[in-house]
């Protein structure tokens, strides 16, 4: 049995681009907030480290309890960071499935004020947090920490998880695998609720052991993996599965022949030749020759110790230097190279990028008559950065109405009703491209067939062309992946540049290294089908300077609301106000409005008056060029009548706790419609307290048909996953 080696990172393409994305990200990062630790004891003390890896963390913790917590995280030289990479602490405040009510985000490199090690007190409640690195490229470093609880907790988890195995690798025509078999395990736990806390295996009736990766079984006869998943509340769910191995037909010959490896120095040179502030080192190792594979690349500087290579290496250290490397393969066969530069003391700025990056996003699925989707609906966001010139930054996306946040994969919503995403790029400047995408999703009346159709792969490359169809200064190369025939929804997008390891696509693909160039690329369903493709371009070295903005943004403002006979708004009335910038190109900076002739202040968020009398809001936008358009709009509030008794007063069709739509029909009693009963805005000591008075007030209405014990659980569970009372 034996796991594969992850796929090394691609190579930087030009220092010049490296530098002004690293000078852009830092500047962006000083915004980010660090919330302060308040005075008195934490009841417990959660660590997380980081160092040089971009993939994982160091340490980080898995289980806490519910109360007040001290959150360490550090990213310094004590915990091996050598580089000055930068690393994030976030949690994430917006997928479905986790607790959300601790706003952390928590910014750290070796060489900051406070040397990378920070201090944060939070208060912690049952259920399950996820976090994550909010660095673009580090979206490999993520996590769930799992909170137990303090008796105020909704109903318990009762229902094992679901646990699934699937085999593959080359068959022959008996159904054997050939060579060796790969032993993929999935385990989730929507019905429970608690989450999935492990998934172990056995293979031939060994010990379990806990399940981490794929399992590959090479040896030749008949084998059997037992598998398990143990929910966060104890409940387990077994299987089992069996297949034969047998030997391939040829053995293949022994590796003795060592691997490439060489170094490559890029970044911003003099007239001497010497890197002016900083020379990045970006080593490539191969074994195309020898067969095995390459095992390990490590680095020596100036005479040190070998270390790992795991990233391009940055040398800011103004003088001489050498690096030393070497590459091993897997059959031992070592090779060996030396590099040697020289890097100046001097800093040059890059000229500011003033345009925002363009996001699209397109929903995919199943859809019937209607055009709603059947059981599930992928949203998939692309962004790119062509104008602007910095490099994309952050990519995200909000649910729904819930906080952003960071989008690393295609999102599947597979709740019914209707939804909204919101989506928005920024760049390295600061520069933000947003959108938003509307649809519905149905229950599925049954199951889908076996997705055995490969996803469809398209390529777009982009960017100024000269007279002989090369791209000036650089390339952008936006892959997309859909599965609408297969429908199991893509899993994964990859892509090599010059043939070297294929790599995750979370981002377009930019090439700004002069010369032809090949990307290949692959995507992959959930269904394990796989398609490919391949794209060639020329980069030739010449920069153009983009227009400056001049011209103002669009900017509008609508009214919503009930309106009585004279159209005027009962109870109050909502102003929402909308700016694009399209023409300009720069990207809207900043919307204000002023009430009632009031000082103007930042919109965020539709204004809602409830004041009643004549009104008026006037708004403006300003884009990051500094153009401004201004308006304003009108309308009058009149008061609300008092409801009857036992009268519906929240009208919508379904029952929404908290912002989230359960689906249930808001159905009518006689002491009004479901969610009148629900009461959010009631007075609860706890968010046990409100899930209490959610079951005492419904549970009388599955006795009366109103509701299904089903429908009553899928409530209970919103209110416990909601703030109200937290």
């Amino acid at each position: 049995m034996s796991q594969l080696a992850s796929p090394p990172r691609p190579r930087t393409q030009r220092q010049s681009t490296l530098r002004r994305l690293v000078v852009a990200l830092l500047a962006a990062l000083t915004g980010l907030t660090l919330v302060p630790t308040t005075a008195g004891a934490a009841d417990q003390t959660l660590t997380w480290t980081a160092g040089n890896s971009v993939t994982a963390y160091l340490t980080q913790p898995k289980t806490a309890v519910a109360g007040t917590a001290t959150i360490i995280f550090e990213n310094s030289r004590a915990t091996g960071n050598t580089t000055g990479m930068p690393h994030t602490l976030t949690f994430d405040t917006s997928t479905p499935g986790y607790n959300h009510d601790v706003d952390l985000n928590i910014v750290a490199n070796p060489f900051d004020a406070k040397g990378g090690y920070y201090e944060v007190e939070v208060t912690l409640t049952p259920g399950t947090y996820r976090f994550f690195c909010a660095i673009p490229g580090h979206g490999p470093m993520w996590g769930e920490l799992v909170v137990t609880g303090d008796g105020g907790e909704p109903d318990p988890d009762t229902t094992a998880p679901t646990v699934t195995a699937d085999v593959t690798g080359e068959q022959d025509d008996d159904g054997a695998y050939v060579g060796s078999a790969t032993v993929t395990l999935d385990a989730t736990d929507e019905d429970g609720g608690s989450g999935v806390d492990t998934v172990e295996y056995s293979l031939d009736g060994g010990a379990y052991a806990p399940y981490s990766a794929p399992l590959q079984v090479s040896e030749p006869g008949a084998h059997t993996v037992d598998y398990r998943a143990t929910d966060v509340a104890g409940n387990t769910a077994e299987g089992s599965v069996s297949f034969t191995v047998v030997e391939p037909d040829v053995e293949p010959e022994p590796d003795t022949t060592a691997p490439t490896v060489t170094a490559e120095v890029t970044g911003e040179q003099d007239d001497d030749g010497a890197y002016v502030g900083s020379a990045t080192v970006t080593l490539n190792a191969a074994d195309e020759e020898g067969g095995s594979g390459v095992d390990t690349v490590e680095y020596s500087l100036d005479g040190g110790e070998y270390a790992a290579y795991t990233a391009p290496l940055v040398v800011s250290e103004p003088g001489a230097h050498t690096v030393d490397y070497r590459a091993t393969d897997v059959a031992g066969n070592t090779a060996e190279g030396s590099v040697s530069f020289t890097v100046a003391d001097e800093v040059v700025e890059p000229e500011p990028d003033t345009t925002a990056p363009e996001v699209t996003a397109g929903v995919t699925g199943e859809q019937d008559e209607d055009g709603a989707y059947v059981g599930a609906a992928t949203v998939t966001i692309a962004a790119a950065d062509e104008e602007g010139g910095s490099g994309l930054g952050m990519v995200e996306y909000s649910l729904d109405g819930a906080a952003f946040t960071h989008y690393h994969s295609p999102v599947t919503v597979t709740e019914p009703g209707a939804h909204t995403v919101d989506y928005r790029a920024s760049d390295l400047a600061g520069n933000v491209g947003e959108g938003s995408v509307s649809f519905t999703v149905v229950e599925a009346d049954v199951e889908p067939e076996p997705d055995v159709t490969a996803p469809e792969l398209t390529v777009e490359v982009t960017g100024e062309q000269d007279e002989d169809g090369a791209y000036v200064g650089f390339a952008t190369v936006l892959i997309t992946a859909t599965d609408e025939e297969g429908g199991s929804g893509v899993a994964s997008v990859e892509y090599s540049l010059d043939g070297a390891a294929y790599t995750a696509y979370t981002e377009p693909v930019v090439v700004t290294e002069p010369g032809a160039h090949t990307v290949d690329y692959r995507a992959t369903d959930a269904a394990g089908n796989t398609a490919e493709g391949s794209v060639s371009l020329t980069v030739v070295d010449e920069v153009v300077e983009p227009e400056p903005d001049e011209t103002a943004p669009e900017v509008s403002a609508t009214v919503t609301g009930e309106q009585d006979e004279d159209g005027a708004y009962i109870g109050s009335a909502a102003v929402s106000i909308t700016a694009t910038d399209e023409d300009g190109g720069s990207g809207v900076d900043i919307v204000e409005y002023a009430l009632d002739g009031g000082d103007f202040t930042t919109y965020a968020e539709p204004l809602v008056v409830t004041e009643p009398g004549a009104h008026t809001v006037d708004y403006r936008a300003t884009d990051v060029a500094g153009n401004t358009a201004e308006g304003t709009v009108s309308f009058t509030v009149v008061e609300a009548e008092e409801p009857e008794p036992g009268e519906c007063t929240d009208t919508r069709a379904t029952v929404v706790i908290d912002g989230f739509d359960t689906g249930v029909a808001n159905a009518e009693t006689e002491g009004g419609c479901l969610s009148d009963l629900v009461d959010e805005d009631g007075d609860y000591a706890t968010r046990g307290a409100f899930v209490r008075h959610v079951g005492d007030v419904l549970r009388p209405h599955v006795a009366d048909g109103v509701l299904t014990a089903r429908e009553l659980s899928t409530i209970l569970r919103a209110a416990a996953r909601s703030t109200i009372g937290a």
